[in-house]
C-alpha cells in the first residue's frame, strides 16, 4: 500500500481590499511534488473545496519548474475537507501563505482531523503559515496541540518584516507559545526544519523542500 498524504489549503483571497493573499505556492508545489516523486497518494483538500487563491508575491514573473505541473492543476478544484474520511490517511501537511491565518484556524473538520492524526501517531506536517491550523485544536484530554512541541513557524520577526503583521488576527509565533509550544526561530527566511516525533514544521517559504523531506522521513 502507497502511503496516503492529506494536504490542508486555504481558500482566503484577501487580507483585505488592498491586500490580495491566498496560498503561497511553492510551499504546497514543492511537498507535492516530493511526496508524489516518493509515490505517495496525495489527496488536496480545503475548507470550501474548489479553485485555490493564490498569493500574487509568490508568483515570480520568471516560468515555474515543470514539475510543478500537476501540482498546479490540483489546485483548480479541490475537494472539500468535509468530504474526505480522515482515518484513511498516514500523514496531513498544511502548506502556508497569509490565507491560512484567516480560514485555517478554528475550522472545525480541520480540528478534528489534527487531533485524529496526533492521538493515532500518524505525520503532521506544517511549513510558514501553515501552523495557523494548529492554533486552538485540543486533544481529547483538553491540552493544546502544540503544548511541549518543539517546532518553528512563520516567525513574528519574519511579519514585522513584510509589513503586514498589523492585518493578522494574532502573530502566529506568539499564538503558538501561548499554547505551549517551543518555538525556536532562526534569522528571517534562513531555511529551518525541525522533527518532533511525527511532527515536522518549517519556518517559511524557503523550508519547503527540506520540509517535504523531513516529513517523508518521519511517513
Amino acid at each position: 500500500m502507497s502511503k496516503r498524504v492529506l494536504m490542508v489549503l486555504t481558500n482566503t483571497s484577501e487580507i483585505d481590499k488592498d491586500h490580495p493573499t491566498g496560498l503561497w505556492l511553492s510551499e504546497f508545489a514543492e511537498p507535492y511534488v516530493e511526496f508524489k516523486n516518493n509515490g505517495y497518494e496525495v489527496t488536496v483538500v480545503s475548507p470550501k473545496g474548489g479553485g485555490i487563491p493564490l498569493d500574487p508575491n509568490s508568483l515570480d514573473d520568471g516560468e515555474n519548474p515543470a514539475e510543478w505541473k500537476q501540482a498546479e492543476e490540483e489546485l483548480q478544484n479541490t475537494e472539500k475537507l468535509s468530504s474526505v474520511v480522515f482515518e484513511n490517511f498516514d500523514g496531513i501537511f498544511l502548506p502556508g501563505g497569509h490565507g491560512t491565518m484567516f480560514d485555517l484556524p478554528n475550522e472545525p473538520q480541520l480540528q478534528d482531523a489534527l487531533a485524529h492524526f496526533a492521538e493515532n501517531n500518524k505525520a503532521i506536517g506544517a511549513v510558514c503559515h501553515g501552523p495557523a491550523g494548529f492554533v486552538d485544536v485540543e486533544l481529547s484530554d483538553g491540552t493544546y496541540l502544540v503544548k511541549g512541541k518543539k517546532m518553528t513557524g512563520f516567525t513574528d520577526e519574519e511579519e514585522k518584516d513584510t509589513g503586514l503583521d498589523s492585518l493578522m488576527p494574532f502573530l502566529l509565533q506568539s499564538k503558538l507559545e501561548e499554547q505551549g509550544a517551543h518555538f525556536v526561530a532562526q534569522g528571517n527566511w534562513a531555511e529551518h526544519v525541525l522533527t518532533d516525533g511525527k511532527f515536522v514544521t518549517g519556518q517559511n517559504p524557503q523550508s519547503s523542500q527540506k520540509a517535504a523531506e523531513a516529513f517523508v522521513k518521519v511517513l
